[in-house]
């Protein structure tokens, strides 16, 4: 019975921070609505700079110019709100958690975060302005660039997801590190390995265009790099690994 009420506590309280985090994204989205076409223009901007003269966005579809910057507002709302989102996951996990795994979980939440909004900074400030510079540049003669809203939506949300994770590097290192799965010798030896890899990531999760590719992958491996250094402060012995490895 002492089982049965504990479970269904957990599961109220689990559905009372998925619903206060919802509600922080619908109210960060109700704060930002009425500036849609402003953030959308935000967005639009490196682009717009590249297109030549008298070139301009179009929208093909009789919706678009209200559901695209009504979608971009949605996801923008999302990820300003991820800070009170991973809090309340972290209020939800803590009580289970021991004092050195608090001590390492919190700084890795607000790190998570960080990084995840410094590989969307890099993508906007340095990758967009390249790739839609290399793109306007190469377009056949005779050829109209009129980009599609929505088309243009949906391929900066793919590279702000593909930068915002690939930043994630390090703290994925830092917990194999201190999970045991790995150490910082192991992780170094395979470094050549890493290099071949990130520019295979790059090539998977970027547009065709080696631009966009290279500043994916040099990014990624210096967090790897970055990864390891800061990994080998939490890393568990040798020996400890051997014996989890036993039991």
């Amino acid at each position: 019975m002492a089982e049965a009420n504990s479970l269904i506590s957990h599961l109220i309280e689990l559905r009372t921070r998925v619903l206060r985090a919802l509600m922080s994204v619908m109210l960060v989205f109700l704060c930002l609505v009425y500036f849609a076409q402003d953030l959308y223009h935000w967005l639009a901007t490196p682009l717009l700079d590249t297109l030549p003269e008298h070139a301009e966005m179009i929208a093909t579809d009789v919706a678009s110019p209200f559901f695209a910057p009504f979608k971009l507002t949605l996801v923008l709302s999302f990820f300003i709100a991820i800070p009170y989102v991973l809090y309340q996951i972290w209020g939800f996990v803590a009580p289970g958690l021991y004092k050195n795994e608090k001590r390492l979980v919190a700084p890795l939440l607000f790190s998570s975060t960080l990084l995840f909004y410094l590989g969307m900074a890099f993508a906007y400030y340095v990758v967009f302005p390249l790739v839609f510079a290399f793109f306007t540049s190469v377009a056949p003669e005779g050829v109209a660039i009129n980009t599609d809203i929505s088309s243009y939506l949906n391929f900066v949300l793919k590279l702000f997801f593909a930068f915002g994770i690939s930043f994630e590097i390090p703290v994925a290192i830092v917990l194999m590190c201190w999970t045991g799965m790995t150490t910082p010798e192991v992780l170094r030896e395979k470094r050549p390995y890493v290099i071949v890899g990130v520019f295979v990531v790059g090539m998977l999760l970027t547009p065709p265009d080696i631009i966009s590719q290279t500043l994916l992958a040099i990014p990624m491996w210096i967090l790897y790099e970055i990864g390891i250094v800061v990994g080998s402060f939490y890393s568990r012995p040798a020996k400890e690994n051997e014996e989890n490895s036993i039991l």
